[in-house]
């Protein structure tokens, strides 16, 4: 029995000693085993808030959230009775200076025109009698048989009839001619301020029906229909999927070998795919510092710079905030 409790304790010392020493051997071979480190940084995408100039209720948005929305589509359109209400008013207005420019390019009516025109014809009879008259007188007088009296008066006669014939004439050459050039240019340049109103009402009007600046998917729904809206207020934000880049912060002693220009297989896990991506922007500006030295170690403080980098070619199913692995081993 003795030795049977002798060579118990004896393996029990054995198998500990087996024990510790694998379990040296493993954490040296995992202290001295060299490892992949990566570091972390995530997908970002073009994104547009969707906003129009002009405040009024929502009446319609087409779009929910995850909809696919093609460039200048209309996504939402906003009821606003004020800006019809100055459609109106324009188009009132550009109604009333049309027609007074025509008034002054067309001049009077047609009727005023034929009636001053008998009168300057008239007229114009009158000063032929007139003159025919003293040519008579004049012919007379100067046989002697007509005072000197008689011809004078047919002479004032003719004078005046004549007068009265171009006076007459002035006012039908008048009415043909129209209003003068400054009443015209005047009347014109009204037509262009009403016109210059109506297009900038009409517009108002087009900014009332929300377009998508860019095509891509809807992220958010910013509002309901009926709420009130104001001018710059988004109604949507549309992230476009093709446009997107992995955003990282590097330390400054990493940067060496980055630059503009240079390509990095990356790994996307929830795609599990990697990715060829080349750096398109450093920062120009350091960010932060993210390790601060102590004095005894004389060393210096590390700043973060970002970094973005493009994909060369298209990822399906990439989406923004996905995790973006980067090996240390490409920057080292």
């Amino acid at each position: 029995m003795k030795v049977i409790k002798i060579i118990g304790k004896v393996l029990s010392v054995l198998i500990l000693i087996a024990l510790i020493v694998l379990g040296i051997t493993t954490l040296q071979k995992f202290a001295t085993e060299p490892r992949e480190t990566y570091l972390q940084g995530q997908m970002e995408a073009r994104r547009v808030l969707v906003a129009g100039k002009v405040p009024g209720r929502v009446e319609t948005v087409y779009f929910r959230e995850g909809d696919m929305v093609e460039k200048n589509t209309i996504v939402a359109l906003i009821s606003s009775p004020e800006i019809e209400a100055k459609k109106m008013q324009a188009r009132g207005a550009l109604g009333a200076a049309r027609a007074q420019a025509s008034k002054a390019q067309n001049g009077a009516r047609s009727e005023d025109v034929t009636a001053l025109k008998a009168m300057a014809a008239r007229a114009q009879d009158a000063a032929n009698l007139a003159k025919n008259t003293y040519d008579r007188v004049q012919k007379l007088y100067n046989e002697g048989v007509m005072p000197l009296q008689k011809r004078d008066e047919a002479e004032t006669q003719m004078r005046a009839s004549q007068s009265a014939a171009d006076a007459a004439k002035a006012q039908y050459d008048q009415a043909l001619a129209g209003a003068r050039s400054e009443d015209k240019a005047a009347a014109n340049a009204l037509v262009l301020q009403a016109k210059g109103a109506n297009a900038e009402v009409d517009a108002y009007l087009e900014e009332t029906k929300i377009r998508a600046p860019i095509s891509g998917e809807v992220s958010v729904k910013l509002v309901e229909e009926g709420e009130v809206v104001g001018s710059g207020m988004p109604i949507v934000a549309i992230t476009d999927l093709d446009n997107s880049w992995a955003v990282f912060h590097i330390r400054e002693d990493m940067l060496k070998n980055v630059f503009k220009g240079k390509t990095f297989n990356l790994y996307i896990p929830a795609l599990d795919q990697h990715v060829d991506m080349e750096v398109t922007y450093i920062a120009s500006v350091g960010d932060y510092a993210t390790w601060r030295s102590s004095k005894e170690s004389g060393g210096f403080d590390l700043k973060t710079f970002e970094i973005r980098l493009r994909a060369k070619d298209k990822v399906e199913n990439v989406r923004p905030g996905m995790s973006v692995l980067f090996p240390l081993d490409q920057i080292q």
